[in-house]
């Protein structure tokens, strides 16, 4: 997700002012939807449930155990990280994927209070 500021997008219906204002940050829903759908698929399901199996994993150890290509785990793995599910540790020449519990349960958390 971009760190650029941008303009106030949130809107206003015509004739409503003060408290009675309607006011929705769509840029702000947009960043959410896409955390949201980086959670509703089944493959980056598999790929969370195995990494918080084992604590931490390569992208080589995903791979082999979810039996994908290479490139198939990356691109799901970079959709993961840029939604703040997976985070990213170097040790040496490998790269580790671990789940950021705080960040799952804090989604986990908005969802329920979005369903009430």
């Amino acid at each position: 997700m971009s760190s650029e500021p941008i303009q106030n997008l949130a809107h206003q219906e015509p004739g409503k002012e003060g408290e009675n204002a309607l006011r929705i940050n769509y840029y702000n829903i947009k960043k959410v939807s896409l955390i949201l759908r980086s959670l509703n698929n089944k493959l980056r399901q598999q790929i969370i449930k195995i990494i918080n199996e084992n604590d931490k994993l390569s992208v080589t150890e995903i791979y082999v155990k979810l039996r994908l290509e290479q490139s198939v785990a990356s691109q799901h793995l970079a959709i993961l990280r840029k939604a703040g599910i997976v985070s990213t540790k170097r040790e040496g020449k490998f790269i580790y994927y671990t789940i950021n519990k705080q960040r799952v349960e804090a989604i986990d958390e908005f969802v329920s209070k979005l369903l009430g």
